[in-house]
């Protein structure tokens, strides 16, 4: 019998990316292509408002097939963030899944998993999906630890000192110093 291992991985992987582009041939016709090799795409036509319409409904479906994993490498970065070549920075963060679209070019679309400190330097990007937290489960059932019983509490996250007597426990116990402070102080004694 073979079981299945469901945890995702905390292993490191290469972030992926996915092209659509227009590719000219001539000055009449085009075609469409997509890096992923198993794709289907149209035929050359001479119809570029068809075939621009063609690529951004193939680049959404990627984008919306896609799953971000949380333990993938910044795309941006393993290119050496040739994104943004202006803005210097070290990849971190969570990763992302945006949809690279320069809207004056039209001709190219690119879906990629990359780092949320790439993200807001790379040029006509939009976030599209952000990955899920890890959910860290106990390798085994705790128990629950008997609890206290609740205090009053103060503004500022502060609990409260329960007021003598009102849980029915003994005096309540003062620090050294507020005792210090009520004793008066002897010559020759410093702090």
């Amino acid at each position: 019998m073979t079981t299945v291992h469901t945890e995702p991985s905390t292993e490191r992987i290469p972030g992926r990316a996915w092209t659509v582009r227009i590719v000219g041939h001539g000055r009449t016709s085009a075609s469409v292509t997509c890096s992923t090799a198993a794709c289907r795409m149209p035929a050359r036509s001479d119809d570029l408002a068809a075939l621009r319409a063609f690529a951004a409904r193939h680049a959404a479906a990627h984008a919306k097939a896609a799953t971000v994993r949380p333990n993938a490498w910044c795309h941006c970065g393993s290119q050496r963030c040739g994104a943004h070549p202006d803005t210097k920075t070290h990849c971190a963060g969570a990763v992302l899944l945006i949809l690279r679209h320069d809207p004056v070019m039209r001709r190219v679309w690119s879906v990629e998993e990359v780092c949320e400190t790439c993200a807001p330097l790379i040029p006509n990007a939009t976030v599209l999906a952000r990955a899920e937290r890890p959910r860290r489960t106990p390798d085994r059932p705790t128990t629950q630890a008997p609890t206290a019983p609740a205090r009053p509490v103060v503004a500022g996250g502060f609990s409260s000192p329960a007021a003598p007597g009102a849980d029915g426990a003994g005096p309540v116990r003062r620090s050294r110093r507020s005792s210090q402070r009520s004793q008066p102080r002897r010559s020759g004694q410093g702090r």
